[in-house]
């Protein structure tokens, strides 16, 4: 993996699977949106009925005009994001009508109708339940998802996060002042430190390798979990890479993401040998941190 092209390959694949997380996430508040809007192509069909009654010929379009979608809709950057990533719902006019039908039958649904509070904090409630129990409920939302984005098992949490935090910090009404949720907080920052990252643990992937094997030479390669290596090699190579993250800190991240991604003794097997590699970089003078106090434990 450290011929050039083979590296660069890699790394923009790592990117786009980013890009992704983003994607899902617009894609999400879009189907969100496209939801609520049907709200006026079901009212045009009661009209249209052969015997409508005077509820089909006058019926409640509050969701419509819900406030939270509103300043959505009018939002530049939501625009702008729909507009790169091409969402278009309504080639799937019959998916989202499905979708719609089932949240009229809810007595949530009802409930929201009959209320007179029309305000934004009103407003987001039944976006969180539209959201919550109705398309992450539907196995045809999944599904779409699923047949979209190849890591929606990892990432529909990381999603499902951002746009809740999106209903949360949409706060004022002044759509020009509220901000859709980032992928992190300094993604200039950020997505320099991921490549450099990844670039270093491929490139020095051979030596990561030696000093894991020294310190498993008790252990037989195949009970050794894949994803134990990886997270050992990235933690090796943030500890002599980095030297403005503290070494506590880096053994604490991956001693978590082991909880989330690997098996269940992973913990205490990557804590072990961790610490002992640690000892054996320390020895030869391999760990170089900026700060006072950066390398101890």
């Amino acid at each position: 993996m450290t011929d050039k092209k083979d590296l660069l390959s890699s790394k923009k694949a790592l990117m786009k699977s980013i890009d992704d997380v983003y994607e899902m996430y617009i894609r999400m508040l879009a189907l969100i949106s496209e939801i609520t809007e049907h709200t006026a192509i079901d009212a045009i069909e009661r009209a249209n009925k052969h015997f409508p009654t005077a509820e089909d010929l006058n019926p409640n379009q509050k969701l419509l005009h819900n406030k939270f979608i509103v300043l959505l809709q009018k939002s530049p950057e939501f625009q702008a994001a729909v507009n790169k990533y091409q969402v278009n719902w309504n080639a799937e006019p019959g998916f989202i009508k499905t979708i719609y039908n089932k949240l009229k039958a809810t007595p949530e649904y009802a409930a929201y109708l009959e209320d007179p509070d029309d305000s934004l904090e009103s407003s987001k409630e039944i976006i969180k339940f539209i959201f919550r129990k109705i398309i992450l409920k539907s196995q045809n939302i999944i599904q779409a998802f699923e047949d979209k984005f190849i890591n929606w098992p990892v990432d529909k949490e990381v999603m499902q996060g951002m746009v809740a935090k999106t209903i949360k910090n949409f706060i004022n009404e002044d759509p020009f002042k509220n901000k859709l949720t980032p992928i992190s907080a300094d993604w200039k920052e950020d997505s320099k430190f991921v490549e450099d990252l990844f670039v270093y643990t491929l490139k020095n992937n051979n030596e990561y390798q030696g000093l894991i094997a020294e310190r498993t030479k008790n252990w037989e390669s195949e009970r050794i979990a894949l994803m134990d290596t990886i997270l050992m090699k990235m933690a090796i190579c943030e500890l002599m890479n980095f030297p403005s993250i503290p070494v506590k800190v880096t053994i604490n991240e991956y001693l978590d993401l082991s909880k989330d991604y690997s098996t269940p003794k992973s913990n205490s097997f990557i804590n072990g040998i961790l610490d002992k590699i640690l000892g054996d970089l320390k020895r030869t003078n391999s760990i170089k941190k900026l700060g006072r106090g950066l390398i101890e434990e």
